[in-house]
C-alpha cells in the first residue's frame, strides 16, 4: 500500500474513537486533514461534535465537511484530540511542527484528556531527531536567538545545523501566528527533556515541537502483504 493509503487507514480507525457529544482538538497536516474529512462524513450522517482546529488550513477543511467549530476560550477543556506527527518514539515523544502549526498544535493537545497520534508506521523511530526539530521564534532578535538555540543544543549533547525556513516563495516561512521557524537538523536526541527545557528556556523562542508528556496513544498503520496492518502504541 502507498503512504496515503496507510494513512487514510489510521485515519479511519481513530474516527471509530469519536462519540457522540464529544469536543475535538483537530490536528494539523495530511493524515490529520484525512481525519477531518472522514469525520465530516460521520457528522453528516447525524453525528454531533465540536471541534476546535489547530491552524486556518484546518479551520477551512472543517467547516468545508460540516464540522461544527468551537474555540478554547469557548470550549477551554477537549476529549480528545487527534493529530499526525513527523516521528514517534517508543515512550510516545513526538516531534511535530513539519507543517508550521506546532504551536496551536500544542496548546490544543494540552487542554485535551486525550492525545492519539495516527501516522504511517515510518513515523516510528528509535531516537528522536532523524526529523528537522521545528523551534518557533520571534522576528525580532533573531541572531541572538538562533545563538542562544545554537548553545541550548550543545548542553543538551546535540548538534546540527539551524536552518531559517523558508517558504514556497522562497521568503522566510510565517506561521498564522506571524512566527518564524528554525529548523534543527540534529539527527539524533539523545535527551529530548533536556532539550525541550534548555529551548524552553531561550528569549525570543515561543514554542518547540518536542511534545512529551501530551500523547496518550498512538495508530501506525504498517504495509504487510495482507494491507494495512494498524500497531496501537499507549492508550486510544
Amino acid at each position: 500500500m502507498n503512504a496515503a493509503a496507510l494513512k487514510r487507514a489510521a485515519a479511519a480507525r481513530a474516527v471509530d474513537l469519536v462519540q457522540d457529544g464529544m469536543r475535538l482538538g483537530l490536528g494539523t497536516g495530511s493524515t490529520a486533514a484525512i481525519f477531518v474529512e472522514l469525520l465530516g462524513a460521520r457528522v453528516r450522517d447525524g453525528l454531533s461534535v465540536v471541534g476546535v482546529p489547530t491552524s486556518e488550513a484546518t479551520h477551512r477543511a472543517a467547516e468545508a465537511a460540516g464540522i461544527a467549530l468551537t474555540t478554547l476560550d469557548e470550549t477551554p477543556d477537549l476529549d480528545l484530540t487527534v493529530d499526525g506527527a513527523d516521528e514517534i518514539d517508543g515512550q510516545l515523544r513526538l516531534i511535530k511542527g513539519g507543517g508550521g502549526a506546532l504551536l496551536r498544535e500544542k496548546i490544543v493537545a494540552a487542554a485535551s484528556r486525550r492525545m492519539v497520534v495516527i501516522a504511517d508506521g515510518t513515523k516510528q523511530v528509535g531516537t528522536l531527531g532523524r526529523f528537522p526539530l521545528p523551534v518557533e521564534v520571534v522576528p525580532f532578535g533573531l541572531g541572538a536567538t538562533r545563538r542562544t538555540v545554537a548553545q541550548a543544543l550543545a548542553r543538551a549533547g546535540c548538534a546540527g545545523e539551524i536552518t531559517l525556513r523558508a517558504g514556497p516563495d522562497g521568503a522566510a516561512f510565517r506561521t498564522d501566528g506571524g512566527h518564524l521557524i528554525l529548523d534543527i537538523q540534529a539527527g539524533r536526541i539523545p535527551d529530548p527533556e533536556a532539550l525541550a527545557a534548555g529551548l524552553a528556556a531561550v528569549p525570543g523562542v515561543v514554542e518547540h515541537g518536542l511534545f512529551l508528556g501530551l500523547c496518550t496513544g498512538a495508530i501506525l498503520a504498517a504495509d504487510d502483504a495482507a494491507g494495512a496492518r494498524l500497531v496501537t502504541l499507549g492508550t486510544v
